[in-house]
């Protein structure tokens, strides 16, 4: 066992290191490699003497005449605590005296006899690794020239040759640009030698790849240079020599392949961490790629180019030329094909690896929308099929799968696949007013979620698009499919899996499309469900079961995304497979299997396929009993028991009503719902219980689909899991209980006793201090109080409703309470809870009290036992301002509630507006507008009337608009009359600046109400409008969004953005065809603030709109892109005092630009440039706090969304983080400055964090140079802050 880690017990190991027997130096070095790897990076930093110490013995020990204690040393030397702080410095400046000043005459040093040592090369690079910022640049010179010798001796070999390679890269890290700069020069001139040889070439070319991957940003502005060389060498003029002499031979040139191989892995590097450098030469680079993955001496050249004709277009086709008879072919056993001194396959290799970064970069918004990647590159990929090589195999099959992935980014891929697909179609079309009416109410009272999860409908198959990305992968469709196929029935397992991982992503993509190719499919996919015993098609362990489930789960999206008509021919091949595998232990297998089952339910269960055929009532009766043996076996894994409980779920509710309870059993049926309520009280089985309860029971029809004895006990242990402390129970009880309580029939069954239980233990639920609950049971409070009023309301009711008007509720939560108390309002038995609102009063929000008041006193009318006058008297009395504000609300929500029977006078309202107090005056604009919102005609001409007035009367005017406009939709009150003076109104009052916010909201809000008259006045309005002319014949136009009124414009372009949110079906049709144009006015509006607004505007239309937006992003990109940049000329000096204080006038534009930039991440990753993004990102990380927080949280998401090539800027982003983490504020900054330094300082260490969990052997990457800036930043990062990085993760060594 090793000592401790301490500096006594280093310095008690140092003495050993002089004995005179080697093994006891071996040892002793051993023991201190241990306590060295053991102990915390810096914990040697805490004893000067014991640093010295270590450092010159290990350094003496180098010397040492046995390798293997050298060796030993050298392990010991490059632990971590060796290599920080002060031993760092102690050892490198020792190192680099020995070595670095005259390396030619030690260690690097190539001789005539043995070459050049490889360890002093392993030295090397380990020293310019740990101590690379510490070397002088004479000290990098002379590195720099002993490397170059040994890659220009003809001495070394090439294993030698490999590592300068490595030594170069790492080096070039601290090379200054003079010196890298003379590198490249040099291997210009190597390149342009009149006579290199191919191994030479291939030297050259390793060096400048590796270079790419180490030093990007530097080697980029050198492509334009290097970039045609190494294009040369894949050049089809090289291609075509070399075939000509490979015809002459008979036999390849190794040399020339070698070369082809190093220049394909020089190109991908370009590619990778050079992209926007290497833009001028993608044709080059996908006509180099595409000409070697095809390359293969062994076989007679084949025209490539042209694919179409001759890949056949159906099934038929396929059939005809002989398929089945493939045996011959088997990728495996191709005879004549399997020459082990052919490498040829390592240069098909890299050519399929470049095509992979060519789609994983090039896709978004670029190629992938030009047609470039399907016209070109798809082709060859599908034909290469046929490869003979497995790994070359593998990676083109991997190509294609990414780019038919990029293609349809965006696409559900996980367990909401089957729910997506079956999308309900049965609801009917509703309007614009019942829609806006209703939108707050539905996120808390709706069954939407249940409806699409039982997939009503079956899947209705859509034509591709005319064009696009889709259009293209359709039309390549069956080339792929019917190669896929092949695979299935001759490929290895690995290959297998790729295949049906390709086909699966294609049907998401598609949203099915493989009606043509079921025939040759089904029987090839089942083979992989079920792997007979004993096949030897499995070389590694877990290959089968891996196999297994990616068929399993290929079926299972077959199912959902395919009319039942397509499948039904094949069901009794599949069933018996699936239900098969759901009966096996491997819990994986049967887990997914499982999940195939539930899809298949749907396809067998109404209304996707009829109920009356026999055969089909067979096939439920064997998943039903697969389903509940799976759900009640004890020793099943928890997670097979919870995917049967919800297939039972899903089983129950398609065959509950009607005609489908003839597919169940009513026995069957009785024990499903025993099984589920017994799997209720279980505890791990809980959550699933609840979820698959909500489906089965909210599709209750019949009387007879469920006893009324269970429908009462699964209501009490749902109400039980309310006092559970865990979150996600308690929702799904919730929501379970909400859909349960909509149901007619499942309300019925409740007797008195069980809704007065059920009522009081909802009680604990209705609380403030979680909103999401509280609306969850509020609804169920309603439908009960509907249900059984005078058992639900009770004084412990009261008393909690009389707590929630406390809090300042709005949205959803607020309708969702307003529909309760009218509820009870009409049920008669609203007084004590109107004498409990008026205890409250203004103790509780104003807002709230006031519109529960006024809703209660309207529903429950003359038995409420208090009558609207009462609070105008109180009004008119009263001076307090809390009170007149209550009084304002009740009067202005009875007053919408009442329509044109409300007794209220519009000047009870108005005669407030000149109120001296700050909030009795917006009270009653908002009183008025509800008010005039439920009596247009009375009220609407005295609110316009004060529009016409200035100053603090017109802004409260508007408000009350705003008020009346927000209601229009819902009301059947006509402000048809009216709505051109209100247009005028609005238009004119939106000049002040006070007024433009409210205004615009307005604009867009009667935008919505009117589209095809209104719309168009925004981009195009009449003079009249902005009072410039008189009403003629002969009135000009004039576009709003280029008037020479800067806060005109503003105005429109704030209107815009409020149409996104409230627009309906008629309204996106007038917009769609101008929105794009109006955008791009508006982004190039000269005024800064305008700007802004256009991208706030632009961000709500990708949010909301992104239909709209998103086909014509390459025009509005670059102007949002331009819009995050740093522009010096917005950056002005003002003087403030004695100081000067720097202002930048384009910092709040840039904060939009970037907030768009995040809008178009979050839902349109895949049609933006990410190289372009990952620019701006990483820009941003060095910007204005608020910029900085936001590009932390959008570098945190690409590390999911993109890790390829998160990894390839590790570097940029660690210099990036390595200067806010130094930055020092000012010592007379203030607090808020503090406060920001350190906000950043925590933002950046949970980003370095979240990047090295995914990063782990970022520093170990096989690359060389690649990774070292950000191993040399996680290595400082650790030392200097330890305590941050080891409380953000206690798992990280530090």
């Amino acid at each position: 066992m090793a000592p401790s880690s301490t500096p006594a017990n280093v310095q008690a190991l140092l003495p050993k290191l002089n004995d005179a027997d080697p093994d006891i130096r071996y040892m002793s070095l051993s023991d201190l490699h241990k306590v060295l790897v053991n102990g915390a990076p810096a914990f040697l930093l805490s004893d000067y003497l014991a640093c010295t110490k270590a450092v010159e013995g290990l350094l003496k020990t180098l010397d040492d005449q046995n390798g293997e204690v050298q060796n030993q040393a050298i392990k010991c030397i490059y632990t971590s605590p060796v290599r920080s702080g002060t031993i760092k410095e102690h050892t490198g400046r020792v190192q680099l005296n020995k070595q670095s000043t005259d390396p030619s005459s030690g260690m690097l040093e190539v001789s005539s006899k043995s070459g050049a040592d490889s360890d002093a090369i392993d030295v090397l690079i380990e020293v310019v690794r740990s101590f690379g910022p510490m070397l002088q640049d004479v000290e990098k010179q002379a590195l720099q020239k002993s490397i170059l010798n040994i890659l220009d001796n003809e001495r070394t070999g090439i294993v030698i040759k490999k590592k300068a390679v490595a030594a170069m890269s790492t080096l070039a890290l601290y090379l200054p640009d003079r010196l890298l700069s003379s590198f490249v020069t040099s291997t210009i001139q190597g390149f342009r030698a009149a006579q290199v040889t191919a191994q030479k070439q291939r030297l050259l070319i390793t060096v400048v790849g590796s270079l790419a991957r180490s030093v990007p940003q530097r080697l980029g502005p050198h492509l334009k240079k290097l970039a045609p060389f190494v294009l040369d060498a894949l050049s089809q003029e090289r291609y075509q020599e070399h075939r000509e002499e490979l015809a002459e031979n008979g036999a390849s040139n190794p040399e020339v392949e070698e070369v082809y191989e190093a220049a394909l892995v020089a190109l991908e590097g370009f590619l990778a961490c050079c992209s926007y450098e290497m833009r001028p030469y993608t044709g080059e680079a996908i006509s180099a790629a595409l000409r070697y993955v095809t390359y293969d001496p062994n076989v007679a050249e084949e025209d490539d180019d042209e694919m179409g004709g001759t890949q056949p277009d159906s099934d038929d086709e396929l059939d005809a030329n002989g398929l089945e008879d493939d045996e011959d072919q088997d990728y495996e056993e191709e005879a004549g094909m399997s020459d082990d001194d052919d490498m040829s396959w390592k240069v098909r290799r890299c050519a399929a690896k470049v095509i992979f970064v060519i789609v994983s970069t090039r896709s978004n918004g670029d190629l992938l929308d030009d047609g470039i990647l399907y016209d070109k590159i798809a082709p060859v990929l599908v034909k290469r099929f046929q490869e003979r090589e497995e790994n070359v195999r593998l990676e083109i099959l991997a190509a294609l799968n990414l780019l038919i992935s990029k293609t349809g980014q965006g696409i559900p891929s996980s367990e909401s696949d089957k729910n997506d697909a079956e999308a309900p179609q049965s609801e009917p079309a509703r309007s614009r007013k019942r829609r806006r009416a209703s939108t707050s109410e539905n996120e808390f009272d709706s069954q939407g979620i249940v409806q699409v999860t039982l997939g009503v409908n079956s899947p209705i198959p859509s034509p591709p698009p005319a064009s696009g990305p889709k259009a293209d992968l359709a039309r390549s469709r069956p080339a792929i499919v019917q190669g896929i196929i092949k695979i299935l029935k001759q490929g290895s397992a690995p290959t297998k899996q790729a295949g049906l991982d390709l086909l699966r992503n294609l049907i998401l993509v598609q949203s099915g499309g493989l009606s043509d190719h079921l025939t040759n499919l089904i029987s090839p996919l089942v083979d992989a469900i079920k792997i007979p015993t004993g096949s030897t098609s499995f070389t590694v362990a877990g290959a089968g079961s891996q196999l297994r489930i990616d068929a399993l789960r290929l079926a299972g999206t077959i199912c959902d995304t395919h009319p039942s008509r397509v499948i039904a021919p094949y069901l009794g091949n599949l069933i018996p497979e699936v239900v098969a595998a759901a009966r096996e232990k491997t819990f994986k297998v049967s887990s997914q299997a499982l999940s195939t089952v539930e899809s298949l339910v749907r396809v067998l269960t109404p209304p996707r396929s009829a109920s009356s055929q026999q055969q089909y009532r067979s096939y439920i009766g064997v998943l039903y009993d697969t389903i509940v043996d799976r759900a009640t076996t004890i020793d099943a894994d928890l997670e097979v028991r919870q995917r049967a409980i919800q297939a039972l779920g899903v089983l129950l509710a398609r065959t509950s009503g009607g005609a489908n309870t003839k597919l169940l059993q009513p026995t069957s049926r009785t024990k499903a719902l025993s099984v589920l309520l017994d799997r209720m009280r279980n505890e791990t089985t809980r959550l699933a219980a609840a979820q698959a309860i909500d489906l089965a029971a909210v599709s209750l029809t019949e009387k007879d689909d469920a006893q009324k004895t269970w429908i009462r006990e699964v209501v009490l242990e749902l109400a039980a899991q309310f006092r559970k402390s865990d979150r996600a129970i308690r929702s799904a009880s919730l929501i379970a209980l909400r859909n349960l309580s909509g149901n007619r029939v499942a309300v019925s069954c409740l007797d008195a006793k069980t809704i007065r239980t059920l009522s009081g233990m909802l009680l604990p639920v209705i609380d403030i201090s979680d909103l999401n609950t509280l609306g969850l049971a509020m609804v169920i409070a309603t439908r009960l109080v509907q249900s059984n009023p005078k058992t639900v309301v009770n004084d412990d009711l009261i008393k909690v409703l009389c707590t929630v008007v406390v809090a300042p509720l709005s949205g959803a939560v607020l309708e969702s309470f307003l529909t309760l108390v009218k509820a009870i309002g009409e049920a008669d038995v609203g007084q004590p809870l109107m004498m409990g609102l008026l205890n409250v009063g203004i103790s509780g929000d104003p807002a709230v009290v006031g519109k529960a008041i006024g809703t209660l006193l309207v529903a429950g009318g003359q038995k409420i036992g208090i009558k609207i006058e009462a609070f105008v008297t109180e009004l008119q009395k009263t001076t307090d301002d809390m009170r007149k504000c209550l009084a304002l609300y009740i009067l202005g929500e009875a007053g919408l509630r009442l329509g044109a029977d409300s007794p209220l006078d519009p000047k009870l309202f108005s005669n407030h507006f000149v109120s001296k107090s700050e909030t009795v005056p917006r009270a009653a604009a908002v009183a008025f507008g509800r008010a005039g919102a439920g009596n247009v005609n009375v009220y609407l001409p005295a609110i316009l009337s004060n529009a016409k007035k200035s100053g603090n009367a017109q802004y409260l005017s508007l408000h009350a608009i705003k008020e009346i406009l927000q209601y229009a939709g819902r009301s059947e009150a006509n402000i048809s009359p009216y709505i051109q003076d209100i247009w005028e109104r609005l238009l004119s009052a939106s000049k002040a600046e006070d007024n433009k916010a409210v205004g615009a909201e307005c604009i867009g809000r009667i935008t919505v109400i009117e589209p095809k008259r209104f719309l168009p006045m925004i981009q195009v309005s009449w003079s009249i409008f902005l009072g410039v002319q008189k009403h003629t014949d002969s009135c000009v136009f004039k576009n709003l969004l280029q008037d020479p009124d800067s806060t005109t414009r503003g105005m429109a372009i704030q209107a815009t953005r409020f149409t996104f949110a409230e627009g309906d079906e008629s309204f996106d049709d007038i917009l769609k065809p101008m929105l794009t144009k109006m955008l791009i006015t508006m982004l190039n509006d000269t005024n800064t603030e305008n700007r802004r607004l256009a991208l706030t505007t632009l961000n709500s239309a990708i949010r909301n709109k992104p239909d709209f937006v998103l086909p014509d992003l390459s025009q509005l990109l670059p102007l949002v892109l331009n819009d995050s940049r740093i522009k010096p000329e917005l950056i002005r000096e003002v003087q403030m005092g004695p100081f000067k204080h720097k202002v930048d006038d384009g910092l709040e534009v840039r904060k939009s630009a970037y907030e768009t930039l995040y809008a178009l991440l979050k839902n349109a990753f895949s049609r933006i440039s990410t190289l372009d993004l990952f620019d701006r990102v990483i820009a941003g990380l060095e910007d204005e706090h608020e910029i900085k927080v936001l590009c932390n949280i959008m570098l945190t998401d690409l590390i999911t969304l993109d890790p390829d090539e998160t990894f390839r800027r590790l570097d940029a982003i660690a210099e990036s983080f390595r200067r806010v983490l130094s930055f020092k504020p000012k010592e007379n900054a203030v607090k808020q400055e503090l406060e920001k330094v350190e906000e950043a300082r925590k933002g950046a260490l949970k980003v370095t964090v979240a990047l090295h969990g995914t990063f782990p052997n970022a520093m170990s990457t096989t690359i060389p140079g690649q990774g070292q800036l950000w191993g040399q930043y996680w290595d400082w990062v650790v030392k200097e802050n330890r305590a941050q990085v080891q409380s953000l993760d206690p798992n990280i060594k530090a």
